[in-house]
Parts: structure tokens; sequence; C-alpha cells
């Protein structure tokens, strides 16, 4: 008995608007055991929702990103807060090095 559930998963997350994002640690691969979800519908898809799901922070110190992905014109792409992420992308945040006091 094949009850399809490959099908059924895949419709949901195309229903929901949910993306995969994998991140990237300098000098490693990517994790891609834990992804950060991100929907289109709470806050968006873009770098800026990513670095805010990781800490509400991580925007204050925020240089750019390298992504790696179909959200890209070339492999790997320096991108801006604004970037939109597409499903099963890798970023690599990199934060400013300068301390504001």
């Amino acid at each position: 008995m094949k009850l399809n559930f490959d099908y059924l998963l895949d419709r949901i997350w195309e229903e929901l608007s949910l993306i995969r994002v994998y991140t990237k640690k300098k000098n490693q691969g990517p994790d891609f055991n834990e992804p950060l979800i991100l929907t289109s519908g709470r806050n968006g898809c873009t770098v800026r929702s990513c670095c805010e799901q990781i800490h509400r922070d991580l925007v204050k110190d925020f240089n750019y990103a390298v992504v790696w992905g179909r959200s890209c014109k070339f492999n790997p792409q320096r991108v801006g807060l604004n970037h939109i992420l597409a499903d099963e992308d890798v970023i690599q945040i990199y934060k400013s090095s300068s301390k504001k006091k």
C-alpha cells in the first residue's frame, strides 16, 4: 500500500511557502542537519529575517553574507540584508569587526 507521504509533505511545504536555509561556519561545511525555517507570511525570506531568527542583535552587527544556492546569480555570492533567499540555500554571515560603544 503506497500512501505517497513524500508528495504530501512536499505539497505542505509548498502551500505554506516554507523554505529551508542552511547555515555555514567559516572554514567548515554547511550544517544540513538543522535548517532555519523561513516563511514569506511571517517575517519574509530575506537575509534580514534569517539573521533575526538566529539572534535579534545580529542585524546590528551585520556586515554582509555569502549565499550558495538557487537565489544567486553565481555561487557563492556576496549579498546584503534585503537579498531574498530560496529553498535549500546555504548562508554564511559575516559580522562587522569594528566594536561600537
